[in-house]
């Protein structure tokens, strides 16, 4: 069975979903981020990405990794592409065509989205977005998102309000979650329509919601 190391309150949240949507059982091993616990060095702390333990299995230090058997996979989006195919079923690729797709949109949000969508997020968490610094930072990474979700809303309302196959699938789970890093900064999704019906139908899914009740659960 795989076995996914890593926090809900991470990317980790990815494919936690993607599980839950599957209907398939994910081997849960905890590890916190290091600057979570309070002594990583400790002797008794928690299983953290500074850990030897952990370290050994992911040098990088950094959460999600899943391991499957001998096989080592150490980012959420690449995690979620392997898994679906893996576990087969509507939520995968039914061709080398929609698989590209797929691998598309994954890549796109990464590079063209999430760096834009993040630190929105982490101003928000630091509570820094009601300063001129912070709110200056904001402006810019929402300047920067016009570009790709005015071509992610065009595509959404072309293609039946779905990014692959005209069906809810790994690549609507991924992109979802890169852009939900966004949404507490309220006037951005608004203002490209196609978009915010798509997300606003993804985060309506059981098994999202069920996904962010235990992140909720988790210690912060």
């Amino acid at each position: 069975m795989p076995t996914l190391y890593g926090a809900y309150r991470s990317r980790a949240t990815r494919n936690f979903w993607l599980a839950l949507e599957a209907g398939k059982h994910l081997e849960h091993k905890p590890v916190l981020q290091a600057y979570r616990v309070a002594d990583p060095k400790a002797a008794n702390a928690p299983l953290h990405t500074q850990s030897p333990e952990f370290l050994a299995i992911s040098p990088a230090g950094a959460i999600p990794v899943l391991k499957d058997g001998d096989l080592v996979i150490s980012e959420s989006l690449a995690i979620n592409l392997y898994l679906a195919k893996k576990w087969g079923g509507p939520l995968a690729p039914k061709d080398a065509g929609e698989d590209a797709q797929m691998m598309q949109w994954a890549l796109y949000g990464m590079t063209a989205i999430e760096p834009h969508t993040l630190p929105i997020l982490y101003c928000y968490a630091e509570k820094r977005a009601g300063t001129p610094e912070g709110q200056a930072e904001i402006d810019g990474d929402v300047a920067a998102l016009e570009r790709p979700l005015r071509a992610l809303d065009t595509h959404l309302a072309t293609h039946g309000g779905q990014l692959v196959g005209g069906r809810f699938t790994v690549a609507d789970i991924n992109m979802a979650e890169v852009l939900r890093y966004v949404q507490p900064h309220t006037s951005v999704l608004p203002r490209f329509p196609a978009v915010n019906a798509w997300l606003s139908a993804c985060q309506a899914r059981t098994a999202f919601k069920e996904m962010m009740a235990r992140r909720e659960a988790e210690p912060a």
